[in-house]
């Protein structure tokens, strides 16, 4: 029932959309394209593509040194300026706007140029803040300096989750109205047939403290089934203070850095589970991938994760190394506890589409 109202609320919102004035000149701030992708860029690149989609006359700008050239190509980039980094969003991409009668800018990535005033930003999470001891010195100094200061300016405030929206109203309490657009996954994330003869769990995030994977490994050396193996994909971010792994890795802990869709869709389809137990996300993609490929969960019990997951996933303490384990032999185990999971996987994911989340987020938008 839930699911049919989403869908007829989805349909009344583009009939509508169709009579607002889309005309508006609108302009995505793509300097994502210069990045790895991880959440935070997945989400940029996902919602770029569908808002695109419903208005052509969306233009898309980034720096030169764009990495993601594919993407880049699809999204028809125009590409500006000499500078790169902060100083071209904070210089350049500004001053291009304001010779081209300010339009709306769209910011996709937590940051925008603080003085130009008519911009909309999406705010993934707040763990800058909450976790200040998992970020570089610098990148704590410059989001604190500029997260405030930009929520106060943006004309819109989005993020990914009903937590995340709660938080940052708890953090900042000058804020009034946060919108949620959540994420979704691509429509390429579905069951490939199984080709792999081990037997692995497989965790998908960047390795950083608030990821938890040194509990995650402490964990799975508990577990007596020394044929099940661990499968790490992920990449250390540079602007996370890196997380202390345990030096004295079993050989069944393997890592994996750089996959692309393709090969991670086939490390979801062929394991015996996804376990997540970050003990902060805004959202928390590589759930919803993983039940999208059928792949049974186990997830922390923190932050948005509850929230995104539902009935779908098997919930760990993610401080509690015996939790973890108990829950992953738990899964390894037992088939049909791992087939009733796979089944509400597959309900749960289809709560989420790109195409439905850029429909809203454009109804707001034109409202503005």
């Amino acid at each position: 029932m839930n699911l049919l109202i989403g869908y007829l609320f989805y349909y009344f919102i583009n009939i509508k959309i169709q009579f607002l004035k889309l005309n508006m000149d609108i302009v995505i701030n793509a300097r994502f394209l210069t990045q790895r992708i991880t959440g935070v860029q997945r989400y940029a690149i996902e919602i770029s593509k569908e808002l695109l989609k419903l208005n052509k006359n969306i233009s898309v700008i980034s720096p030169k040194n764009i990495i993601q050239h594919d993407i880049a190509k699809k999204l028809n980039v125009k590409c500006i300026g000499k500078l790169k980094g902060h100083l071209w969003e904070q210089i350049t991409l500004p001053i291009y706007l304001n010779k081209k009668n300010n339009p709306i800018l769209l910011n996709f990535c937590n940051t925008a140029p603080l003085f130009y005033k008519n911009k909309i930003i999406t705010l993934h999470d707040i763990a800058f803040k909450i976790y200040p001891e998992n970020f570089s010195f610098l990148f704590q100094k410059y989001y604190n300096f500029i997260i405030p200061k930009l929520l106060l300016s943006s004309k819109q405030i989005f993020t990914v989750s009903e937590f995340s929206k709660n938080e940052i109203l708890r953090h900042y309490n000058f804020v009034k109205d946060v919108k949620v657009i959540y994420n979704a996954c691509n429509e390429n994330f579905k069951p490939k047939k199984k080709t792999n003869q081990k037997k692995y769990i497989l965790a998908v995030s960047s390795i950083t403290k608030q990821k938890n994977f040194r509990s995650l490994i402490d964990a799975f050396k508990l577990i007596e089934n020394k044929n099940i193996n661990l499968y790490i994909v992920g990449k250390i971010n540079k602007n996370l203070i890196d997380e202390q792994l345990p030096t004295d890795m079993e050989k069944n802990i393997q890592f994996f850095e750089d996959i692309n869709d393709f090969e991670l869709i086939n490390l979801y389809s062929n394991a015996e589970a996804l376990i997540h137990p970050s003990y902060y996300e805004g959202f928390g993609i590589p759930p919803i991938e993983a039940m999208a490929c059928g792949c049974p969960t186990i997830v922390s019990n923190k932050s948005s994760l509850p929230e995104i997951c539902g009935d779908a996933s098997l919930y760990i303490d993610p401080i509690d190394i015996n939790d973890i384990q108990k829950k992953i032999n738990f899964i390894i185990n037992d088939k049909n506890a791992a087939n009733d999971l796979i089944i509400k996987g597959f309900k749960q994911v289809n709560k989420y589409s790109w195409e439905y989340s850029a429909t809203k987020m454009l109804k707001i938008i034109s409202n503005i």
